[in-house]
C-alpha cells in the first residue's frame, strides 16, 4: 500500500462541506431564511417560547394533558412558565426503552434593567441595567438597543413591552468616550473599558414642563416616564414588578460577498433551539419518543425553575411515563440526550486562544464536544466512548458533516453547558451544536452550512 493510500485509510480530517457536499450550499441558504426570521421574532426567551408555541401548534402539537392517552406519532408540548418549552413526538417503542432527548437554551447574554432603573443626570434620562451572562462590556457601548419584556401592574395585569424593533420606532444606546478624551479610559484593562455601572442607557433628553408648574426636580426623567405611561399604562413603581431586557436592535443578516454566514444577536444558543425545533416538528413516527427542550437561564448556570438545574425536565419525563405506566428510572437509564449548544469556532485573527487541531472550524459541520468545562474539565459532563460512538455512527449513516472541538486552549478558559445537569438524571449525554465566531458578542457569526448540518444531525438523531 502506498503512502497516499495509507494516508487515506488511516488519517482523518473534517472536510469543508462545500467541497464534500456542494448541494448543501443552496439547501442551507434556503433553510437559514426561516432561521433568520426566528431570530428576529425571538430576541428574548419569552419571545422565543411565544414563537415556538405558534410553530408547534401549526405543526399539529397540543398542550400535554396528563389525563389523555397518546399513541405513536402524537405530538405534545409543555409551556414552562412562558420562559422555557418542551415538545415530544410519541415513539413506537415503549418508554422503558428510553427517549431521544435534545436540549438547547433560548436565553442569551443581554442587559436586564435593575428594579429601580430610571434616573436623570445632567438633563439626560437613563436606565440602569445589570448585565446578564458573560458579556464583554466594552462591546455594548454605542450599539443600538431595543427594549423587550413584561411589566406587572398593580392590578396584576402583565403588560408586554417592545420598543425599537419596528421601522420608525425609537431605539436606545449606551454612550462611549470620544478618542480625543479617552486617555484615562485607554489605560484601563480591556475588561474595564466600560465598567458595569457605566452601562447607562440613554432614554431621553427633553424635560416635561408646564406654565403653571414650579421647577421640577427631574423633568427629563418625568417626561420619559410619562411617555412610557402613555404607551403602556405603567408607573415607575411598576419597574419593581418587571422583567425588561435591552438587546441589540439590528436584524439577522447575511454576511460575506458569498452570503455564507448569518450575522445576528443571540445565535448562542437560538441556532440550536431553532434547528432542534425544526427537526422535532418534522419527525413523524420515531422509534424512540423524542423530547426537545428549549431551556432558560443557561447563561447564568441553568438556575431557577426554568433552567435545567431544576426538576422541570424530570417532571416532564415523569408525565410521559405515567401515560404508559412506564418506570421513570428505567426510562432515564435507557435515554440518550444531545446537549445542543454552540462551540467557539477557530478564529485565525486570535490564534493564541485556541489549540487549532482540537478546535472546531466554520463550514466543517456540526461540532461534537466530548467535554466542556474549564482547565481540568471542571464543570463538564465528559461523554463516554460508547456515547461518542453511538452519536458519530448516527451522523455517518445519515450523511451529516461533523467535526470535534474544544472550547479554546486548555489553560485559556472554558465554559459549561446543560450536559452536566442532564447527566445528573442518569441519562447518557453529549454536546453537539454549531461553531460560532464572536460568541457572546452583540453580533455573532454562524456558517449556514454548519447550521444546516446541525439540523440534519438532529433529524437523524430523532429517526
Amino acid at each position: 500500500m502506498s503512502g497516499k493510500e495509507l494516508e487515506k485509510a488511516l488519517l482523518w480530517e473534517a472536510p469543508h462541506i462545500a467541497e464534500k457536499m456542494p448541494e448543501d450550499i443552496n439547501l442551507a441558504a434556503e433553510f437559514c431564511e426561516g432561521y433568520k426570521a426566528f431570530l428576529n421574532k425571538g430576541k428574548t426567551e419569552r419571545e422565543c417560547v411565544k414563537e415556538a408555541v405558534l410553530m408547534l401548534e401549526q405543526a399539529g402539537y397540543t398542550e400535554f394533558d396528563p389525563k389523555a392517552s397518546y399513541k405513536t406519532g402524537d405530538k405534545v408540548y409543555w409551556n414552562i412558565r412562558k420562559k422555557a418549552l418542551a415538545a415530544a413526538t410519541i415513539g413506537s417503542l415503549p418508554l422503558d426503552e428510553g427517549l431521544r432527548m435534545n436540549g438547547a437554551h433560548i436565553d442569551s447574554p443581554r442587559l436586564d434593567l435593575k428594579p429601580n432603573p430610571l434616573f436623570e443626570k445632567s438633563d439626560i434620562a437613563y436606565l440602569k441595567p445589570h448585565y446578564y451572562g458573560g458579556i464583554r462590556k466594552y462591546q455594548w457601548g454605542a450599539v443600538p438597543l431595543s427594549m423587550h419584556g413584561v411589566v406587572g401592574t398593580e392590578d396584576g395585569t402583565m403588560v408586554e413591552i417592545s420598543i425599537g424593533e419596528k421601522e420608525g420606532e425609537p431605539q436606545f444606546c449606551i454612550t462611549d468616550l470620544l478618542p480625543h478624551l479617552a486617555g484615562e479610559q485607554n489605560g484601563r484593562k480591556l475588561a474595564e473599558g466600560i465598567k458595569g455601572e457605566e452601562l447607562n442607557i440613554v432614554v431621553g433628553s427633553i424635560p416635561f414642563f408646564g406654565e403653571e408648574d414650579e421647577k421640577l426636580k427631574t423633568p427629563v426623567k418625568l417626561m420619559a416616564m410619562k411617555l412610557l405611561n402613555e404607551k403602556y399604562g405603567i408607573t415607575e413603581k411598576d419597574f419593581t414588578r418587571a422583567e425588561i431586557e435591552l438587546v441589540p436592535s439590528y436584524k439577522a443578516v447575511d454576511v460575506g460577498l458569498d452570503r455564507s454566514l448569518v450575522g445576528a444577536y443571540g445565535q448562542d444558543d437560538r441556532v440550536c433551539a431553532y434547528t432542534a425545533l425544526m427537526a422535532e416538528m418534522e419527525t413523524k413516527i420515531p422509534a424512540h419518543t423524542t423530547l426537545t427542550i428549549l431551556a432558560d437561564k443557561e447563561e447564568i448556570g441553568s438556575v431557577g425553575n426554568t433552567g435545567l438545574n431544576s426538576d422541570f425536565v424530570l417532571h416532564i419525563i415523569e408525565d410521559l411515563c405515567q401515560t404508559q405506566g412506564a418506570d421513570l428510572k428505567t426510562a432515564l437509564r435507557h435515554s440518550l440526550c444531545l446537549s445542543s449548544d454552540v462551540n467557539a469556532a477557530y478564529d485565525p485573527t486570535f490564534p493564541f486562544a485556541y489549540e487549532e487541531r482540537n478546535s472546531s472550524a466554520i463550514n466543517k459541520g456540526c461540532v461534537l464536544t466530548k467535554y466542556t468545562g474549564a482547565r481540568g474539565k471542571s464543570g463538564s459532563n465528559d461523554a463516554s466512548a460508547e456515547v461518542m460512538t453511538m452519536v458519530i455512527n448516527i451522523m455517518e449513516e445519515n450523511g451529516v458533516c461533523w467535526q470535534t472541538g474544544e472550547l479554546g486552549a486548555v489553560d485559556v478558559g472554558g465554559g459549561g453547558t446543560i450536559a452536566q445537569f442532564v447527566a445528573r438524571m442518569d441519562v447518557e449525554v453529549v454536546d453537539l451544536g454549531v461553531p460560532i465566531l464572536s460568541m457572546h458578542a452583540p453580533f455573532e457569526l454562524a456558517s449556514k452550512l454548519d447550521v444546516y448540518n446541525t439540523y440534519k444531525a438532529f433529524k437523524a438523531f430523532y429517526k
